[in-house]
């Protein structure tokens, strides 16, 4: 008697249900007037299935399963369904030609199998990365700190699969976007690769990977930021953007030579980072009430220092954002553009055929009200912008230097003659940026020895009394073994001072006075120096006096001795 084998049979009646499946597909496709395939047969293209994000396509029982240039090949259940209707017409309204094929669920499975490893970033044209909202949400929530980032690392890496290096690309995009880093550092040593996030000013360690995925995702970097891959002992620049609910994060790439291969820095700029207003910088109320009367001139300059990363860009953006009306004429001239800002023109510097210089010049042709220079460098720009603020055009312009005061010295170096410069000037500021230190994570220490000898003595040098804080006995570190308290800090703020060229610091310019003399010309003035604010900002509990140190490091000691021997009372 023969043996009833159960699994065969089950085998049997699989493959019958797959046929009449595959048959009534067939019928339904004459009866809509669509052609049929059949997936199983047929080769999908990953590029074409993450066109429509994952949860979609199952949704509107669909799949995306060939490209040819802008020419889709779409496989559905029923033509009719309303969700395939609305998934076409987005398609259609971004540029491609879907056509309809009537397919089997069987089908469909088999496409929505490969979803598991297809990267979402698409790159829709050169230098541009099409991220899916539905991925980068799903990443935003995953990654909440450095630990989420090493964590979805790792998951990519043990993949294992073709698409990895497009995947580890969006997740260390995404990561840095989560944490809200400047900058994304690759950076290959002699065994390994690491992978730091720059927040709040300050490096910190992510991950580290074998070379082996650094190459990929170097060359993967190179392409999309429009590089040449086979140059690796040049320095090069590029950029792409990304594009997320709406809005286009720019990405600048910056690639150096070294001994175990190219070090990489991404920049991240997104816009949403500049969107505070000129109250959120962290000016102290007379600082802003004097910079908010400098900035309504109607000619003059006005000159932010500071080293690079000390926020120079962000404080003139906010003025511009502030004195902005349609009734004004605003051209900016950057290099590069990092942000736009709208209904202002802005122009890009290339160095070679366009420079600050002939950008300036053709500027002032375009009558303009109002003109930012992305920074003074040379005589050629300084006496042309010098010009321009003489000639009824409000300037804003960034120069490198460590204080207000020493603006002045270096424009003379430069050439500019001390009297046209007194003349010119309306108001130099300098700034920093501090890290704010969490409420939650803070930790009460109270001030002893040279510590507060050198706290007692920056209040002691400060002219207006009533800008003094009540507690002179604490200040406040983060306590880092507290849970999720490292490194205690998050966000930034600025610490800033400010000279206006007033008749003593106009006398002094003309004697040609040292930097030394023009700040004690304009200490009466009344307004915090970068160590005043910093010391202050420390005592309120905005930030740590540790983190001033190390924002403002040995010229503390000097500045506090320098304004106790000058100080007003």
């Amino acid at each position: 008697m023969p043996i009833f084998d159960e699994e065969r049979q089950r085998k049997k009646l699989d493959t019958l249900r797959l046929k009449e499946e595959e048959d009534l597909a067939r019928i339904l496709s004459q009866k809509y007037g669509i052609r049929y395939t059949d997936l199983s047969v047929v080769s999908v293209n990953s590029d074409a299935l993450r066109l429509v994000p994952e949860a979609r396509a199952r949704a509107a029982e669909l799949a995306v399963f060939a490209m040819a240039g802008k020419k889709l090949s779409v496989a559905v259940r029923s033509p009719n369904n309303p969700k395939v209707l609305e998934i076409v017409e987005e398609l259609k309204n971004r540029g491609y030609t879907p056509t309809l094929y009537m397919v089997s669920r069987a089908s469909l499975e088999r496409a929505w199998k490969l979803y598991s490893e297809v990267t979402f970033a698409v790159e829709t044209k050169a230098g541009m990365i099409d991220v899916s909202n539905e991925e980068i949400a799903r990443l935003l929530a995953a990654i909440s700190n450095l630990e989420g980032v090493r964590v979805e690392i790792e998951k990519v890496l043990q993949q294992k699969k073709l698409t990895m290096t497009s995947r580890i690309l969006e997740t260390i995009i995404a990561g840095g976007l989560a944490t809200h880093a400047s900058d994304i550092h690759i950076e290959p040593e002699e065994g390994t690769v690491h992978l730091r996030y720059r927040l709040d000013g300050v490096l910190q360690e992510v991950t580290s990977f074998p070379h082996e995925i650094y190459r990929l995702l170097n060359s993967r970097i190179k392409l999309l930021s429009g590089l040449k891959i086979n140059v690796k002992n040049k320095p090069q620049d590029g950029r792409f953007s990304v594009h997320i609910d709406n809005k286009e994060i720019e990405v600048r790439t910056s690639v150096l030579p070294g001994n175990y291969g190219e070090s990489v820095v991404l920049r991240l700029l997104d816009p949403s980072t500049i969107a505070g207003e000129l109250e959120e910088l962290g000016m102290e109320a007379r600082l802003l009430e004097l910079v908010a009367k400098e900035i309504r001139k109607p000619h003059g300059m006005i000159l932010n220092t500071g080293p690079t990363g000390s926020g120079k860009t962000t404080t003139l953006y906010a003025f511009l954002r502030r004195i902005y009306t349609p009734g004004l004429k605003i051209i900016t001239i950057e290099d590069p553009v990092e942000y736009h800002l709208s209904g202002i023109v802005q122009t890009q510097v290339d160095h070679k055929n366009y420079t600050f210089e002939s950008a300036l010049r053709s500027a002032l042709r375009q009558d303009p009200d109002v003109i930012m220079v992305g920074e003074i460098r040379d005589l050629e720009v300084a006496s042309t912008a010098v010009h321009a603020a003489l000639t009824g055009h409000l300037v804003l312009s960034t120069l490198h230097t460590n204080d207000a005061a020493g603006a002045f010295p270096r424009l003379v170096d430069i050439g500019i003659d001390p009297a046209i410069l007194a003349s010119a000037v309306n108001m130099v500021m300098a700034q920093r940026l501090v890290r704010r230190i969490i409420p939650e994570c803070a930790q009460e220490v109270r001030l002893t020895g040279e510590k507060k000898e050198f706290v007692d003595r920056v209040l002691d040098s400060v002219v207006r009394k009533k800008l003094l804080p009540d507690n002179r006995e604490v200040v406040w570190e983060p306590d880092t073994e507290l849970p999720g308290c490292e490194p205690g800090f998050q966000g930034r703020i600025g610490v800033f001072e400010a000279i206006v060229v007033d008749e003593a610091v106009e006398q002094a310019l003309k004697a040609n006075a040292s930097a030394h003399e023009i700040a004690a010309a304009a200490r009466p003035q009344g307004t915090l120096t970068l160590v005043q604010d910093g010391v202050i900002k420390a005592l309120n509990g905005i930030t740590a006096l540790s983190e001033v140190e190390r924002v403002l490091g040995s010229a503390l000691p000097r500045a506090a001795a320098t304004e106790a021997r000058h100080s007003v009372v």
